[in-house]
């Protein structure tokens, strides 16, 4: 019912009206409301802000937007929340003075004029975006409606945080954005420079992963072309399970992290203690963090891994169809992968049994690649953005 009601195009209108009318009484100027994926997740770069503000910037009243299905995760953590939409909301978001988010906001949602708007985006980008992306496959849009909502959206940004050079360019083309760049590396890397083994020991604990296994992370994108709904893409595993345990489960766990736009509910009931499902967990920082070693596809998570020195597989079944039907890449990810690119299951295990007991820093690409995606990450770019946009 309430779904319902959001997605009326009267109801929306009227809370354009009312966001509009509240936008312009006057800022709180020290309030910072955050988001991150719609509202549904304590994480990414808009925590590590946030986490920063809270130790460095004790005067400043920092916030959570939370969708009210994500409450729970919201209350466990401890931090303050207004759930989104609620008549509070309506009060307190309008009259903000900065807003730091990670996606694009509700299309209906105006900018007032005052308000600084942080956008911190999720990832360094391989496949195409924005209107780089030559024909959307996407359901509930078409390519020339997707486009122009990105270009509505970017209009609202007066900063847009970026974690290298190479960033830089992709989006202020790709989201047509002539505003501010924050050129700092990304505010939820900083942990990977700057962790102990004190943390990873409790981060293992949470998960129930015993103490002395090792730990190899399954973290996939989602496909264009396969979903049930606008929202919800489908996922098939390209690797046999009971396989995988047989080759590596005496030594090792496997974590599976679908893309938050995955609907499948995996269930590996059937091996328990092994393969963990890690989809829900709430930051995939910690993840990486207790990893042994990294399998993805076209996600930017490999970007941001690259940082611990640690391995990579890319396991790119459908290459050939998402490079050239899809997405389309922005580097030559053949020739510049940090790891080796494999598309069947056998060449998966073979990857991994060659790359697992080995120091991937010797491995030809390793290095150009950090230099050239990594340079930036310090651990203090949550420092950079926040003294950037308070100057």
């Amino acid at each position: 019912m309430i779904r319902r009601l959001k997605n009326n195009a009267l109801v929306l209108k009227l809370f354009r009206i009312i966001f509009v009318l509240l936008g312009g009484l006057p800022k709180k100027g020290n309030l910072v409301i955050f988001e991150s994926f719609h509202a549904k997740q304590y994480s990414d770069s808009p925590r590590a802000i946030y986490e920063y503000m809270k130790e460095h910037y004790p005067d400043f009243q920092l916030v959570w937007s939370v969708d009210k299905q994500a409450a729970p995760l919201f209350d466990r953590f401890g931090v303050p929340y207004i759930r989104r939409f609620s008549l509070r909301w309506f009060m307190e978001f309008p009259r903000a003075k900065y807003w730091i988010n990670n996606v694009r906001l509700p299309n209906w949602m105006p900018k007032p004029d005052e308000t600084v708007y942080i956008q911190t985006w999720h990832g360094t980008p391989l496949k195409k975006l924005g209107t780089d992306i030559e024909e959307i496959h996407m359901p509930g849009t078409d390519t020339e409606s997707y486009k122009r909502n990105f270009i509505l959206e970017a209009d609202k940004w007066d900063y847009l945080v970026s974690p290298n050079a190479y960033s830089t360019e992709i989006f202020t083309r790709a989201f047509d954005y002539s505003g501010k760049v924050i050129e700092s590396g990304y505010p939820r890397n900083d942990v990977l420079s700057n962790y102990s083994d004190t943390l990873l020991s409790s981060i293992k604990k949470d998960l129930g992963i015993p103490e002395e296994k090792k730990v190899m992370l399954y973290a996939p994108t989602w496909r264009d072309n396969e979903f049930y709904q606008k929202g919800k893409y489908k996922f098939e595993f390209q690797f046999d399970l009971e396989r995988w345990k047989r080759e590596f489960g005496d030594e090792w766990v496997l974590l599976s992290r679908m893309h938050y736009l995955v609907a499948e509910n995996f269930d590996f009931s059937a091996h328990e203690g092994i393969v963990y499902d890690v989809s829900t967990y709430p930051d995939i920082r910690d993840l990486y963090l207790v990893s042994d070693l990294l399998i993805t596809d076209y996600s930017s998570v490999f970007f941001d891994y690259a940082i611990l020195n640690r391995p990579i597989v890319f396991f790119m079944y459908d290459l050939e169809s998402y490079r050239d039907q899809l997405r389309g890449f922005y580097i030559d990810i053949e020739n510049e992968a940090p790891g080796p690119i494999v598309q069947t299951e056998a060449g998966l295990f073979t990857a991994i049994n060659e790359l697992k007991d080995t120091d991937i820093r010797t491995h030809p690409k390793f290095d150009a690649f950090r230099n050239k995606f990594s340079s930036l990450e310090d651990g203090h770019a949550a420092q950079r953005v926040v003294e950037a946009f308070l100057e």
